[in-house]
């Protein structure tokens, strides 16, 4: 296979959905040595914060010398961003031979895409593995290690269908990811600290510092003492996290508490919003939409995408200049004043090149 036909193999087990269960990808990395037990895991869950967390834990530890892989998700730019290696993606050749080795298998994308991962940091040696959950934690396909340092930040309600629709529910789904001889560095989830100290060794519990980028910050120079390094002064920039591109804001943080992050550095916005059906629609607007003074609603290309006219409809109630534009190119083409993109990162992947 070449790149091209490696990424529309994998891209075409998209057509799987999310399935329950750890059997598919567990076989597959049998299959391939188990290369996660034979390097040292950053793992990390949580709500929001994530994608920033991470990228600064992997970028601290590279300036200290260390060989670094990292793992994210969704992609935004390129879809090989997803595994970088010392901060470079993965290659296409590299990534092409990789799925055409393993090929046959019954993963879904994203179980294979993080097999694909970990035999590739295993070949590659790398000195840590910073791991982003995908979603959840106990069912996440990359919930696989036998040892790791757990990593916990913002906790709040999303993916209710699956995980519950209680914040204690979603902690518990979270704290999958923690192993029982090992630590686990938590964010400032005040009341949630019982569901993880019984299920690792040591929990770290982060200090308040009023603010979620201060919150993330800390979370991260926990992670770091632990490791034995100094601390960082500043968070990593990441694409379509609070990234602001030509004059424009993009943040792709989809839920009512990635809202609450984004208001207090928006005012008076012409803002393109497309949501996920599963995401806190409603909830989501009442924090954003006050703020902008006009809005353009539209339907990201996925297929839980909130339709642009029915978005419309919602967001009204909170903003007196609103329209529907079922296509995001057409929304930032027609409105050479757009100032925020927001709601989705299937939206901002979308468009960002035009932007």
């Amino acid at each position: 296979m070449n790149y091209n036909e490696a990424l529309n193999f994998i891209l075409a087990k998209q057509s799987l959905g999310i399935k329950p269960g750890l059997s598919r990808i567990k076989a597959l990395l049998n299959r391939m040595g188990n290369p996660q037990d034979c390097i040292k895991i950053i793992h990390i869950a949580g709500t929001n914060g994530k994608g920033t967390v991470a990228k600064t834990v992997a970028d601290a530890l590279q300036i200290n010398g260390l060989k670094v892989g990292l793992f994210t998700s969704p992609w935004v730019v390129d879809y090989s961003e997803q595994i970088q290696l010392g901060g470079e993606y993965i290659a296409e050749k590299a990534f092409a031979e990789y799925v055409s080795a393993y090929a046959e298998n019954e993963c879904t994308e994203f179980e294979f895409l993080t097999a694909i991962m970990y035999r590739y940091f295993a070949d590659c040696k790398v000195d840590y593995a910073v791991v982003e959950c995908g979603m959840g934690g106990a069912g996440d396909a990359t919930n696989v290690e036998a040892q790791n340092l757990s990593v916990i930040t913002s906790i709040s309600l999303d993916h209710t269908d699956f995980f519950g629709k209680t914040i204690e529910a979603v902690a518990r789904e979270k704290s999958g990811i923690l192993r029982r001889d090992c630590t686990c560095v938590l964010y400032p989830n005040n009341g949630l600290e019982h569901i993880f100290s019984d299920k690792c060794k040591r929990l770290v519990c982060v200090k308040e510092q009023g603010s979620v980028s201060k919150n993330n910050l800390a979370t991260v120079n926990a992670v770091l003492t632990e490791l034995g390094f100094s601390a960082v002064d500043t968070l990593s920039l990441i694409p379509a996290r609070l990234e602001r591109l030509n004059g424009v804001l993009l943040d792709g943080g989809h839920n009512p508490s990635a809202a609450k992050t984004l208001a207090p550095v928006i005012n008076n916005e012409v803002a393109v919003i497309g949501l996920m059906r599963d995401k806190g629609v409603s909830a989501y607007l009442s924090i954003v939409a006050p703020k902008c003074k006009k809005i353009i609603a539209v339907t990201p290309s996925n297929s839980r995408a909130v339709n642009a006219y029915e978005l419309a409809e919602i967001a009204k109630q909170y903003c007196n200049n609103v329209q529907a534009c079922e296509s995001p190119a057409e929304a930032i083409r027609n409105n050479p004043d757009v100032s925020l993109v927001c709601g989705s990162f299937y939206l901002i992947r979308e468009i960002r090149n035009l932007i």
